[in-house]
């Protein structure tokens, strides 16, 4: 993993462009703040929700939700050109699941209405319903998940959905990602700002 345990940072991780770094930085994080979210997520989301089991608290909406990950594998791909953020939160109110099976999803249902693709709508019906079944059934609170760790498990990839905004103070800007370098902040500035010079 790039970084350490949670118990230890008390930090989750979120990606941002880098168009969004200046307004992140001055206004914080709210769930719906980003101008793709209706364009892109909302129907996603909504959808997902309607998938919910009783034993799911009201208060997890996941069409209201902040994302973040609890870590990263040593050799995830991160797009270029975002940030990316640590951030401190207010663990009542927080929610894990696996991301893996959200995933799963997320191309047959953005693609289903394409009449070469149409037939993905077969598989939203059915594999599709199951696995977003299991994405709630297999989800806690993130409270919980400290103790029963299911973000250690294989093949759990464990998204932390957050129910609150996420204020200035409560941002840390680590990385900025490029093409091909994954740079802190101040190895950026060193790059940049020390670079400067003509030969």
């Amino acid at each position: 993993m790039i970084f350490p345990d949670y118990m230890e940072t008390k930090k989750v991780y979120h990606i941002i462009s880098i168009i969004d770094l200046n307004k992140t930085l001055e206004f914080g994080i709210k769930y719906d703040d980003k101008n793709t979210y209706r364009s892109n997520y909302y129907k996603f989301h909504d959808y997902i929700d309607q998938y919910k089991g009783e034993k799911i608290p009201e208060w997890v909406i996941r069409k209201k939700a902040i994302f973040a990950s609890l870590n990263f594998a040593k050799d995830h791909m991160f797009h270029s050109h975002t940030a990316l953020l640590g951030i401190k939160i207010d663990t009542e109110k927080c929610w894990i699941a696996n991301e893996n099976l959200a995933n799963e999803v997320y191309e047959p249902f953005i693609l289903h209405n394409l009449n070469e693709y149409k037939k993905a709508k077969e598989y939203l019906s059915r594999k599709g319903s199951e696995m977003l079944r299991k994405y709630w059934s297999t989800s806690c609170s993130f409270n919980d998940n400290l103790k029963i760790r299911l973000d250690k498990m294989e093949k759990f990839d464990a998204e932390v959905l957050i129910f609150h905004d996420i204020k200035p103070s409560d941002i840390e800007v680590l990385y900025i990602i490029s093409d091909h370098r994954m740079m802190t902040k101040d190895e950026w500035k060193e790059h940049f700002f020390s670079n400067n010079k003509s030969d």
